[in-house]
């Protein structure tokens, strides 16, 4: 399974400037030596709007009267109904297949995609979001920050904590409602994501293994999630899920400005080779967020007693691989421009990479 790396730096200490003006401050304990290596609604913090951040402009000005830990209790789940999750977003649960079993298939369906969002949440903010924010925070990723950044990243890993918290918590009271137990038979295992992660972390050279964490922070902060979207306005729904979901859609558009910010400094920071070995990755990170987590829906579909031959056939049907890329170049589209305005599609070798992933536009 994927490594945390809270204890150790995600990245050697970058020394040359970063982007701005120039002249953050270097992380406390960072080494000096050989190479260098949306949504908003957020507001820069009273009297920090020049560059006495280092060009850095927050969002968590406010953070005390606006942060869902501070302002927003726990959303009891109170009503159990029959639609628990949007079903164009699990396309299985429309496949013909699956509703000529009738509605109760249909409703166990998405009751487990919830399960599964609920449970991704969680591994999300644990094992991939709050390492990377706990070591900005302590000044350990390696990049020269401004220490308003620094001061940030402990606003980040506060809100992280209680979205995993309140994710775990509102599964056991779906669990509760409905008898559908938030745990798979086996434990589950890790989320997709991690062993995504594995991936990409063996295709990097040895001496920046640790930036895919970086990396992935940054992808999963800044995409436009349909769910973080769509699931708030979904009347269908029971309101207690759609308000939880907002609460956390709400905190994350402070994080998308964050993660936007940190991308900069990081492309700035790394040399050119290390640029074309790090930008073709990219694509594969964003695919490691945004696919779908076929082995959990396949299991799902034997569970209702569906033979091998259909199983493979929802599975091909309902997540055909034209209408996969379209979608997760739309949900990608402000996280390709982020990276085209930090010069990563600058290199041949990026570029190609993002083209044939069908992730850039004509505007590209």
């Amino acid at each position: 399974m994927y490594r945390e790396r809270a204890t150790e730096p995600l990245l050697a200490a970058r020394t040359g400037p970063g982007p701005g003006t120039g002249t953050e401050a270097p992380e406390a304990g960072a080494r000096t030596g050989p190479g260098t290596g949306a949504r908003t609604g957020a507001e820069p913090e009273p009297g920090t709007e020049s560059g006495e951040r280092g060009g850095y402009t927050g969002g968590f000005g406010r953070w005390d009267r606006l942060a869902g830990v501070r302002n927003r209790p726990q959303r009891p789940f109170t009503e159990p109904g029959s639609l628990y999750f949007p079903p164009e977003l699990h396309p299985v649960a429309l496949h013909p297949l699956v509703t000529a079993g009738g509605p109760e298939q249909v409703e166990w369906l998405l009751l487990r995609r919830l399960h599964d969002y609920l449970d991704f949440t969680t591994q999300l903010e644990a094992l991939a979001v709050i390492p990377v924010v706990t070591a900005i925070s302590r000044g350990r990723s390696g990049l020269r920050l401004p220490e308003a950044m620094r001061a940030d990243a402990f606003k980040i890993v506060t809100d992280e904590a209680w979205h995993a918290q309140v994710s775990y918590d509102f599964a056991r009271q779906v669990a509760r409602a409905t008898g559908v137990p938030a745990e798979r038979p086996d434990g589950g295992g890790p989320p997709a994501f991690t062993e995504r992660l594995d991936v990409i972390r063996d295709r990097l050279p040895h001496e920046i293994r640790g930036v895919e964490a970086l990396l992935f922070a940054i992808v999963s902060e800044t995409l436009i999630s349909g769910i973080l979207a769509e699931i708030p306005r979904d009347e269908r729904l029971p309101g207690s899920l759609r308000e939880h979901v907002r609460d956390h859609a709400e905190d994350e558009g402070r994080h998308h400005v964050y993660f936007r910010a940190v991308l900069r400094h990081l492309w700035a920071a790394l040399t050119p080779a290390e640029r074309g070995a790090v930008g073709p990755q990219v694509p594969a990170a964003i695919q490691a967020f945004l696919a779908p987590d076929l082995a959990r829906a396949a299991e799902d579909l034997r569970a209702l007693g569906l033979p091998a031959r259909s199983v493979e056939q929802i599975l091909a049907e309902s997540w055909p691989e034209e209408k996969a890329v379209r979608d997760m170049a739309g949900a990608a589209r402000s996280l390709v421009r982020y990276f085209g305005e930090a010069g990563a599609l600058d290199d041949p070798a990026t570029r190609d990479s993002f083209e044939s992933a069908g992730l850039l536009h004509s505007d590209a």
